[in-house]
């Protein structure tokens, strides 16, 4: 709830002014379309050697975004990614991506949105890739019961609910090791007042029915969990290790959006969380990023931390470029790639630092004046 509440002062700090500065600069298609792209970090790489943002993603772009299938970029990209980590041996596979990017109501990270917006975009998001999604059998594991009734209810096609075993973190936990599920802080209290507002019954239906869960039968391939712990309790992530350490070997465990960075990078201090602190070496260091996607704003300048399975990670600075025609349009520059993933405040340093140079640069040619 903090997060969100820092998260939410942040919207509302800088939000509305990248928003109109981004629908000042650029609101015709044609002009965005016109992308430029070039690769300045020190690398043996050359441009084509390296995955090209997804459309429609910039701050600079919000009209674009609102009329494309960026979450469907997205998810032919991670798929893809995923097959080939997989068939790598890599057993932990992290996706993070903005989930809300896209089609008419696109919201990007300067925008507001609450926690059952983004949960549910993940959600569907996830079953969407499950017909494409292998190697099969695949466990479909959803943060609680409640989820995945609602789940059920808004996606009935055979072809997505034949796709995968769908289930929860819960129930694959006592599955896999009877007793050793973490329970969240106040379970307990929402079952017992569960079962006395259900009377006779003993189930008022507030959590959830245990009916829409799949039963657990033939041993998964791929576990495809989504979105646990960010936005919900701690103890998801606590959980998932349980659920890999104890699942059959060989099998991959593919987090959606699970916001493991706050694990990795101390959100959580281990001093008042020493639960999930012990998971983080153990365990949540060891993900390796299928298809990533994080926006970095510094400075007044934009870019993204991106990579690409198996690909380096790529700092890629976005700003806007005007032709001889006075169109605009969004410049993609690499500033910086690297086989080993850069912390989050390395990124944003060199993104500043690449955007600086970029510009220095480009004063120096200007004062150098017409090249015959």
């Amino acid at each position: 709830a903090m997060g969100i509440k820092i998260s939410l002062l942040f919207v509302v700090l800088f939000g509305g002014a990248v928003a109109f500065v981004a629908q000042a600069f650029l609101t015709d298609r044609s002009s965005l379309n016109n992308r430029k792209r070039a690769l300045i970090c020190p690398s043996k790489l050359s441009a084509t050697e390296l995955s090209t943002l997804p459309e429609g993603i910039s701050p600079f772009a919000k009209g674009l975004s609102k009329s494309l299938d960026v979450q469907g970029d997205f998810r032919r990209r991670a798929v893809q990614a995923i097959r080939n980590a997989a068939s790598s041996g890599v057993e932990l596979i992290e996706v993070e991506f903005p989930p809300l990017i896209g089609g008419g109501m696109s919201k990007s990270q300067f925008d507001d949105f609450d926690n059952v917006q983004e949960l549910n975009k993940n959600r569907d998001w996830c079953i969407q890739c499950l017909p494409d999604l292998d190697p099969k059998p695949i466990w479909f594991i959803l943060p609680d019961l409640k989820e995945c009734e609602l789940a059920k209810e808004e996606w009935t096609g055979s072809r997505f609910r034949g796709a995968a075993t769908w289930t929860t973190i819960e129930a694959v936990t006592e599955f896999y090791s009877d007793g050793e599920y973490s329970k969240p802080w106040g379970a307990s209290i929402a079952s017992g007042l569960n079962s006395f507002l259900g009377g006779d019954k003993g189930d008022a239906g507030l959590l959830g029915d245990t009916r829409s869960m799949d039963e657990l039968k033939e041993a998964p391939k791929i576990h495809l969990v989504c979105q646990p712990g960010n936005g919900g309790p701690m103890e998801d992530w606590i959980n998932v290790e349980k659920i890999h350490t104890a699942a059959p070997d060989g099998t991959t465990t593919v987090v959606v959006n699970g916001a493991l960075d706050k694990v990795r990078d101390g959100y959580y201090p281990p001093v008042f969380f020493p639960k999930l602190g012990a998971t983080v070496d153990r365990f949540y260091r060891k993900f390796d990023a299928a298809f990533y996607l994080r926006p970095l704003t510094d400075k007044g300048r934009y870019g993204w931390l991106y990579r690409v399975y198996p690909e380096p990670w790529q700092v890629v600075l976005q700003t806007v470029g005007v032709r001889a025609d006075g169109a605009r349009y969004v410049a993609d520059a690499v500033v910086h790639t690297s086989a080993e993933r850069p912390g989050l405040a390395e990124a944003v340093r060199l993104l500043v630092e690449g955007a600086r140079r970029l510009e220095a640069e480009g004063e120096a040619k200007a004062a150098a004046g017409p090249q015959e």
